[in-house]
């Protein structure tokens, strides 16, 4: 495959990254907008601490993460990696358990938060490929 294909084949890729990423945002605003009730944006508090371990602890190593391993550190990465993935679901659910927010706005917040995650396995995919350091 020639040089110039892989380079497009590859800046198409990351677009479609970044649109996966604005298309999270908008559902994120627009569970917001459409019924006149910003409570849904505590979930973007769980959005923000949510890498927060894995750049503090992990680095750039993000293969450990995937095995058994002794390190207490890494350890508590995934902890607080999982304890902040449960938070950004049970946020809009229990806002719609409380009566806060209607069932519109809890279906956006999930389907936003579902788009980031295909984003989240799109980038460990590409990351993976490292097709960019080839060139």
């Amino acid at each position: 495959m020639p040089g110039y294909f892989r380079t497009c084949f590859h800046t198409g890729r990351l677009a479609c990254l970044a649109m996966l990423v604005s298309g999270g945002i908008v559902l994120q605003i627009l569970a917001c907008a459409l019924y006149n009730n910003w409570w849904p944006m505590l979930t973007v508090i769980m959005y923000v601490t949510l890498p927060m371990p894995l750049m503090f602890f992990a680095g750039s190593d993000t293969s450990s993460l995937y095995t058994e391993s002794g390190s207490c550190w890494l350890n508590a990465t995934k902890f607080l990696t999982g304890a902040s993935t449960v938070g950004s679901i049970a946020i809009p659910i229990i806002l719609k358990h409380a009566g806060v927010i209607g069932w519109g706005a809890m279906a956006l917040e999930l389907s936003s938060f579902f788009v980031f995650v295909l984003s989240l396995l799109c980038y460990l995919g590409m990351s993976e490929d490292d097709g960019y350091s080839r060139f």
